[in-house]
């Protein structure tokens, strides 16, 4: 997993994506996109929906190698995403119409990713 290490130079520069709370550097974001949910949000290339669609502001990190097999990533509601660094905590809310894109054209359940909304049992 040496494609996520971040030098402390850089980690001014780490966003968590708002909907799966991945964590990379916002280059990346720009060069690569979410590798989780670049199909619907589209961060490739697009400085504008990076800043709208992640965040600086998060809280803990965990580090998935396994997310399959990770009870920490079932808790986290992070086990059907990729290995990678993720935060526990992210701070903000999607645009209404990415919101409104993801649940009416993907049927994805938006739940934030702050804290403030609890997912259903």
């Amino acid at each position: 997993m040496s494609e996520n290490y971040v030098a402390p130079a850089q980690q001014r520069w780490l966003r968590a994506c708002m909907v799966c709370s991945i964590v990379m550097t916002y280059a990346r974001f720009r060069d690569e996109g979410c590798p989780n949910c670049e199909e619907f949000l589209h961060l490739q290339g697009s400085p504008d929906q990076i800043d709208s669609c992640t965040s600086q502001v998060f809280e803990g990190l965990i580090t998935l190698a396994d997310p399959a097999n990770s009870w920490v990533a079932k808790w986290q509601r992070l086990d059907k995403y990729v290995r990678g660094v993720y935060a526990t905590k992210v701070s903000g809310q999607l645009p209404d119409d990415v919101r409104t894109t993801l649940e009416e054209e993907y049927r994805i359940t938006y739940i934030p990713r702050d804290g403030s909304a609890t997912e259903a049992d």
